[in-house]
């Protein structure tokens, strides 16, 4: 295990916080924002993978599978944290991205560690939600080299999923397994070993390009409005108003009485008032359109 720790990027020292033990609280963040500062360049190294694990999302989408994330402790956390959002942003359906962690649902507020340790219950888990071909499984882990995660991304490949994988080791294990490496390298971390700071930060932000991405690509999106949100309180309610006013042009009233006629969904509200028609033919060119509602509206 020594061994394996030295050859990872993410547990070595660094060098300019050895002594942050002796700084103030303004000096260790502005060490901390020094180093937060390359993670955004760190993944943008990664975009060309990042585009083909998209790719293989929408294809996913397209074909009626699901995105699912997998990973351990904050790894894992980071992935339910995208997949919980995906319903009320893009009205998914709650099966349609799905994030797994080691220990279940009690690691979310608990830290469970040992249970990344068993290369069976990635399998499992996985097992348990009945993967298939049309899935593309998503193994995150700082490391590279959970044992929980490379048990699931090893049984996703044999039930030929689409398997990628998200590190911030370039040489980490998981990215031998899996079809798509995603390897921001972030360098060492201000606090050896906590890879919770640069290392979760990079992630997330590959997760929100992954989910986002490939929504978008399934037409979840108009222009840059999140025309599929779901109203189901009232700050979203206000949300979808404000939206349609956005795209179309109207008033606040008129707004409102759309959203009624359409159901309180968006998208077919915009349709109804661009294309000028009612609400069952708005269903039948979004239907044509599959999903997109700048081909909706030009029928």
């Amino acid at each position: 295990m020594a061994c394996d720790l030295n050859q990872l990027i993410t547990e070595a020292p660094n060098t300019k916080t050895i002594d942050i033990d002796k700084k103030t609280p303004i000096e260790i963040l502005k060490l901390m924002n020094e180093e937060d500062k390359k993670v955004a360049l760190a993944v943008e190294r990664e975009l060309p993978n990042i585009a083909r694990a998209v790719e293989k999302i929408i294809e996913a989408f397209n074909k009626g599978g699901r995105l699912i994330y997998i990973g351990a402790g904050t790894s894992g956390r980071l992935g339910i944290l995208d997949a919980a959002e995906c319903p009320p942003t893009f009205g998914t359906d709650p099966e349609q991205v799905i994030g797994l962690i080691a220990g279940g649902q009690d690691a979310l507020v608990n830290a469970i560690e040992g249970a990344e340790d068993s290369t069976e219950a990635g399998v499992k888990d996985l097992k348990d939600i009945n993967i298939s071909n049309k899935d593309v499984i998503v193994g995150i882990a700082a490391s590279g080299r959970t044992p929980y995660v490379i048990g699931a991304l090893t049984y996703a490949n044999e039930v030929g999923a689409t398997t990628v994988s998200l590190t911030c080791n370039p040489n980490a294990e998981i990215n031998e397994i899996a079809s798509i490496s995603i390897a921001p390298v972030v360098g060492p971390e201000i606090i050896t070993g906590s890879t919770r700071l640069k290392a979760g930060t990079a992630q997330k932000m590959v997760l929100n390009m992954l989910s986002t991405a490939s929504m978008i690509g399934v037409g979840k999106v108009y222009k840059n409005l999140m025309v599929d949100v779901q109203p189901t309180n009232k700050k979203l309610i206000e949300r979808a108003k404000r939206i349609v006013m956005m795209a179309t042009d109207v008033s606040y009233q008129e707004a409102e009485k759309l959203l009624l006629k359409s159901k309180y969904k968006p998208k077919v509200a915009i349709i109804m008032k661009k294309a000028k028609c009612t609400y069952e033919e708005a269903l039948e060119r979004l239907e044509r359109g599959k999903g997109f509602v700048h081909k909706a509206i030009t029928f």
